[in-house]
């Protein structure tokens, strides 16, 4: 047993290994097209359950930030188009999913104070999308527990066959420590090449460990602590903060207002 899963990983590495954006090697078993379907119907499927705040004022401030931040992102996941739903909800929390999808909850705004607070959570998830987090966590899912149906279907026109019906709904399962971290380096290179000052996300993750137990549960289980992505932010800052300088040197001052 030992010999085929060493077997099995050499298989993946070779024919399925990704690097991301930070240089970090992934395993990612499914094709981007697909996962973008995958995000694409989940994503319906919460906008039909979820209740959507259509005022202009929202709507507008959250997609002004995003604009200003896909204008320095590097995509290669095959996004045509991303679409951002601002959702009527209390909880302070946001999402993006493959197939450039963004939710923002109206309980964010709590949260994040200014335009630049909400340019980090922003800047955050799309970061996971364009790192290919959602693929990596759908294959790691399928991998620990024991699919060999993987290596029947290598080489076939589709993997996703082979992940089940579980891979749909897999977009939505929490991301891992390790996951969270990345993206929130992402987020603050994206925010800063923007125009949104990057030292604003340290206050981002103040404010929210001052909700203390009002935090969404997925916060508490799955994510860095406070302290650890304050720290991390911090150490990532004297580059970000030459981005950001760069940006507003080129003109890039950020004009969105809620």
């Amino acid at each position: 047993m030992k010999r085929f899963y060493t077997f099995l990983s050499i298989i993946l590495f070779f024919l399925q290994c990704n690097t991301s954006p930070t240089g970090r090697r992934q395993i990612t078993l499914v094709d981007d097209s697909e996962m973008n379907e995958m995000g694409t119907q989940a994503f319906l499927e919460m906008k039909s359950k979820t209740p959507i705040d259509t005022r202009s004022n929202t709507n507008t401030y959250v997609k002004c930030i995003v604009e200003h931040q896909l204008v320095v992102t590097t995509d290669t996941t095959g996004v045509d188009q991303w679409e951002v739903i601002v959702f009527r909800d209390n909880t302070p929390n946001a999402f993006a999913l493959p197939g450039g999808k963004i939710g923002v909850y109206t309980g964010m705004f709590s949260v994040a104070k200014n335009k630049d607070q909400l340019a980090a959570v922003i800047g955050h998830e799309i970061g996971h999308v364009i790192a290919r987090h959602g693929n990596e966590r759908v294959s790691q899912n399928q991998l620990t527990t024991g699919s060999v149906k993987i290596l029947e279907t290598l080489g076939k026109p589709t993997v996703a066959g082979a992940l089940g019906m579980g891979a749909k709904f897999g977009v939505l399962l929490p991301f891992s420590r390790q996951h969270e971290s990345e993206a929130d380096l992402i987020g603050l290179e994206i925010m800063a090449k923007s125009g949104f000052d990057p030292r604003e996300s340290v206050n981002l993750w103040k404010n929210m460990s001052a909700l203390g137990s009002g935090k969404p549960n997925e916060l508490l289980s799955t994510h860095p602590s406070d302290e650890t992505r304050i720290r991390q932010l911090n150490e990532a800052m004297p580059k970000a903060m030459a981005l950001y300088e760069t940006a507003i040197q080129s003109g890039k001052k950020p004009n969105c207002n809620l």
